[in-house]
């Protein structure tokens, strides 16, 4: 039992070393085929600038020629996908403008630019001539040895003369030949591995001069950042031009419709079936007004606007269908932050009413340390899953817009705590 289990750990292991092996092969040979033309190519556009650059033209030429590391670096950096599990990222930003002037105002102020432009150089002049050197020892030896049998039979067989595979010695009979083909097979499959170590480290190469340094990677942070936060911005503007337009719009016609149709029942006169149906109408006027008030109050509640997030929770907490014990002492905060821990708060309360079964809920809200901290708790039967789609995946999502963190501890039984927590601070006095 032993014995078949070790095979079976270890059995499995060939086809990785093969698959490495292989794509450490296509990686070196692709290397390889695509450094001459590189070269050629590096050697002709600096030839073409300097000579015309005596007649100004060449040194657009040679500005464009600089930027030719850009796009060997994405294909250097696709490449290494042969060889390593996780490839290199690019190092370039987005413009901030549309346009080809912005792209290549960008482009010449980064630093990985040039580093590519270095990469391409080395590339042309020493990376792919010991790809090259590499590829012949580990894959071209091998295979001429491995065909030789072949290769007699091309030259006519024994007693023809003979041949050199790879020029090494004389083959003349079949015996010979197939030895030699054995010679070639089995080291083919010796070198194997040192060509799978040197594609790796290659490739590690290739990363390590190609990827964003750390500085790059902070300013593209900086930059996912801000770009989030102007996102957030201009949600909330647009959810206040929403509440604006259905306040001041639909809401007040809504109002109106309700007292002219409460006028035309006065003139109607009470009984009738004109009455009734005045009646009818003005109640559904009614209930679309009263509807139209929650769904204002959903998109932002003005008490939240007016007293902030402490008494925003109350008001929750008052709405909630399950009895609900509040602790919350918070200043004012920031806008985003006060209409997300808002809805963090309703989201919450609104699962324990649907899915909990519970009888009662806590809602614990501090300012600490920087940030806002908020726990919801329920004694109901636990067990929540945010992948069951109850709400909690969304405002997770909502949450990490502003760098909040949820997390949820719901064990089957209960109870149910939920802990939001949002980087932020306090807004400053109107």
């Amino acid at each position: 039992m032993d014995l078949r289990k070790n095979a079976a750990r270890t059995g499995p292991a060939w086809p990785g070393a093969l698959r490495r092996a292989w794509r450490g092969g296509a990686y070196v040979v692709s290397g390889a085929v695509l450094g001459i033309p590189l070269l050629v190519a590096l050697a002709g556009g600096l030839a073409l600038g300097l000579a015309a650059s005596l007649v100004v033209v060449g040194l657009p030429l040679l500005g464009l020629l600089a930027l030719a590391g850009v796009p060997v670096g994405v294909l250097e950096r696709r490449r290494t996908r042969l060889v390593l599990a996780e490839p290199a990222p690019t190092p370039h930003r987005t413009p901030d403008a549309p346009g080809l002037a912005a792209w290549l105002r960008l482009r010449g102020r980064e630093q990985a630019t040039w580093r590519e432009l270095a990469y391409t150089v080395l590339m042309a002049v020493v990376l792919w001539p010991l790809d090259l050197a590499v590829a012949a020892c580990t894959l071209g030896l091998p295979l001429l040895l491995a065909v030789a049998p072949a290769h007699l039979a091309l030259a006519g067989g024994p007693g023809g003369g003979g041949v050199r595979p790879a020029k090494l010695w004389l083959v003349d009979t079949w015996p010979e030949a197939c030895g030699t083909a054995v010679v070639g097979l089995v080291l083919l499959a010796a070198l194997a591995y040192p060509l799978a170590a040197y594609a790796a480290a290659r490739a590690a190469v290739t990363r390590r001069l190609l990827a964003p340094r750390e500085a790059e990677t902070e300013a593209r942070l900086a930059e996912v950042t801000r770009s989030r936060a102007r996102l957030v911005a201009a949600f909330e503007a647009e959810r206040r031009r929403v509440e604006r337009d259905l306040h001041d719009g639909a809401q007040q016609r809504l109002v109106a419709l309700s007292m002219a149709l409460g006028l035309a029942r006065l003139d109607a006169g009470p009984g009738g079936p004109l009455a009734e149906r005045l009646a009818t109408a003005q109640a559904e006027a009614d209930a679309v007004l009263g509807e139209l008030r929650e769904l204002i109050h959903g998109i932002r509640p003005q008490v939240l606007a007016d007293y902030g997030l402490t008494a925003a929770v109350e008001d929750a907490a008052d709405r909630s269908p399950v009895p609900v014990d509040t602790d919350a002492e918070l200043p004012r905060l920031p806008e985003p932050v006060e209409s997300a821990g808002y809805f963090a708060v309703r989201e919450a309360l609104a699962n324990v009413a649907r899915h909990s079964g519970a009888t009662r809920a806590a809602v614990h809200a501090r300012y600490a340390d920087g940030a806002l901290r908020v726990r919801v708790s329920d004694d109901g039967r636990g067990g929540a899953d945010p992948a069951r789609g109850t709400g909690l995946t969304g405002l997770a999502d909502r949450l990490a817009v502003l760098d909040g963190t949820l997390t949820v501890t719901s064990p089957p039984g209960g109870p149910t705590v939920l802990t939001l927590e949002i980087p932020c601070r306090p807004a400053p006095a109107a």
